[in-house]
């Protein structure tokens, strides 16, 4: 039976896609859900677009959150590094003290609207999960194994490159996992400051009280952010299997 998940998951994205690009053959099951005739799908722009947008804003926060987050772990865990820990911790964990709702207030003011403050919310939101993987993962790895490949004369790089990040990358990858995941629901507020995003089909719906637009809204992110999520534990149990 362990192919009933795969046969659930291709059933999602099939039904993804298929609302994304024909959105119209759902209509009969939206319309209960419409009041004084109300349009059941959302007709303010193109659901496939904003979900294209959408993606592109959590990926390019992901990226920079990631490349952030694994250069100051991998900083702090060297011995030159080691004195910035704190900082790096101070750092991370900004985008937890804030609320994404404040860090848009505080950025819209510096950078002006649309993508910009969102982009800078999803980043700050996301560098701690990815931040304490990589630094638990870096600093619990077994010391026999690096007290070999000091003795087959690697240099600090080559460790770093050919033992120490391979063998981290399960925990790293999730750390991703959980940054993404939080991003693409996160991503909805961006809305709010004129940023494309799916958080217009739900805002939407909340102005007009059209439990239609804020449903189908939701649903796509939420099949968007559990397809995501398995295929980045697909690659994170890969890359276990290939550290072992």
């Amino acid at each position: 039976m362990s192919w009933v998940p795969t046969i659930v998951r291709l059933a999602l994205l099939t039904l993804l896609v298929a609302f994304l690009v024909r959105p119209e053959w759902f209509e009969p099951l939206l319309v209960p859900l419409t009041r004084n005739n109300a349009p059941a799908i959302y007709n303010q722009g193109s659901l496939l677009a904003l979900a294209g947008q959408h993606l592109v804003t959590v990926a390019i926060a992901s990226v920079a959150a990631a490349v952030v987050a694994i250069g100051m772990a991998i900083l702090v865990t060297r011995e030159a590094g080691a004195e910035f820990l704190p900082l790096a911790r101070s750092v991370v964990n900004v985008g937890q003290t804030f609320p994404p709702v404040a860090v848009l207030a505080l950025a819209v003011p510096a950078v002006g609207f649309g993508e910009r403050p969102t982009l800078i919310a999803l980043f700050l939101y996301g560098l701690l999960p990815i931040f304490e993987n990589t630094l638990a993962a870096l600093t619990t790895l077994p010391q026999n194994v690096m007290e070999a490949a000091r003795g087959v004369g690697m240099t600090g790089l080559q460790r770093l490159l050919r033992v120490e990040l391979p063998l981290s990358m399960p925990l790293i990858l999730a750390g991703i996992r959980i940054s993404v995941v939080i991003s693409l629901a996160t991503a909805t507020i961006g809305s709010t400051v004129a940023a494309k995003t799916l958080g217009e089909v739900i805002i939407a719906g909340l102005l007009s009280s059209n439990l239609a637009f804020v449903l189908q809204g939701g649903l796509v992110i939420a099949a968007m952010a559990i397809l995501i999520h398995d295929g980045l534990f697909a690659l994170e149990r890969r890359a276990a299997l290939q550290s072992r």
